[in-house]
């Protein structure tokens, strides 16, 4: 698996594979994309773990709000995913909440 941080108010757009843009009718399904229940607060910014299947490459990202795009690029375009190793390291050096919705499973 490979992850990436997204900022909140930004949505996945097309996803590349190692024979191109991935199709849909050649894969028989979308690519498999999570986000994950981590986020860092960065800037007052929350930056949400997505996690993607190994065969992508690259993944287009770019604003869900019309206010957004005006304020920001357009779209990004990530080329260089992380490891679990680098996405262990780097929550490892960012100061950590810990915000739990339900406490049940815990105590």
């Amino acid at each position: 698996m490979k992850y990436f941080f997204l900022a909140e108010g930004w949505t996945v757009g097309r996803v590349w594979a190692s024979d191109g843009l991935w199709q849909i009718t050649a894969w028989r399904r979308p690519p498999d994309i999570q986000r994950l229940n981590i986020c860092l607060v960065e800037s007052d910014e929350l930056m949400w773990l997505y996690r993607i299947e190994e065969a992508v490459l690259t993944v287009e990202v770019k604003p869900t709000a019309p206010g957004l795009v005006s304020q920001t690029i357009g779209q990004v375009v990530l080329k260089r995913l992380m490891t679990a190793e680098q996405v262990i390291e780097r929550l490892g050096t960012a100061e950590a909440k810990c915000q739990l919705q339900n406490i049940q499973p815990v105590v």
